[in-house]
């Protein structure tokens, strides 16, 4: 997917719309947007609506999601809560997010490359991994506060072996991925210490 196949996706939606909606994007359609540029056909997003819920916007808002659907061949998935789609937790990630057009009375927005890789992370599939590393390389963000924001998450979330994956996938990630983000300098140990102390972690 291009950014201007997004960029279609969110003007022919916002033609069949009438009333403000905010749209904060995630996935491989955020990754995209942010230089992962990997091949992909579906947009993951949160909804905010101007409306309170159960009124008709919503089921409006769903129509003019499956025109644009219909005329882009582009398939989407969105909740109004995007932190309910993983058992690892988004944090406070509707303040986390970056300004990327208007479309009408459409705002679409992307999250912050720190708060889109805890989702990669939580899965760390390949292609996942793949993307995480191109945003990475290009945001230049400091590891130390990264891990300690993924400590964070991991905190925060409800117990499950999704805890202990994530630990898994972000300690590995540090090992085999940090020098090539972030130069021979970096230390994956110290990385991970911080991830560790920020996820309440005890050194066994």
């Amino acid at each position: 997917m291009t950014p201007r196949q997004i960029a279609r996706f969110f003007t022919v939606l916002a033609g069949s719309l009438a009333t403000p909606v905010t749209i904060l994007l995630t996935g491989a359609a955020a990754g995209t947007l942010m230089g992962a540029g990997r091949p992909s056909n579906d947009v993951d997003f949160a909804v905010v609506l101007a409306r309170p819920r159960g009124s008709s916007a919503w089921a409006a808002f769903e129509q003019a999601v499956q025109e644009a659907t219909r005329q882009t061949t582009i398939a989407a998935q969105f909740a109004e809560d995007i932190s309910r789609w993983s058992m690892i937790s988004f944090l406070d990630y509707r303040r986390h997010t970056r300004p990327y057009r208007r479309f009408r009375s459409v705002e679409v927005r992307v999250l912050e490359p720190a708060y889109w890789a805890i989702g990669k992370l939580a899965r760390a599939w390949r292609p996942d991994l793949d993307d995480l590393v191109r945003v990475l390389r290009r945001a230049r963000l400091a590891p130390s506060p990264l891990a300690r924001l993924w400590g964070r998450a991991l905190k925060a979330s409800p117990r499950s072996d999704a805890c202990w994956q994530f630990r898994r996938h972000v300690e590995d990630f540090f090992h085999e991925h940090g020098r090539g983000i972030w130069g021979r300098a970096f230390d994956p140990t110290r990385a991970i210490a911080a991830f560790h102390r920020a996820a309440g972690i005890r050194a066994s």
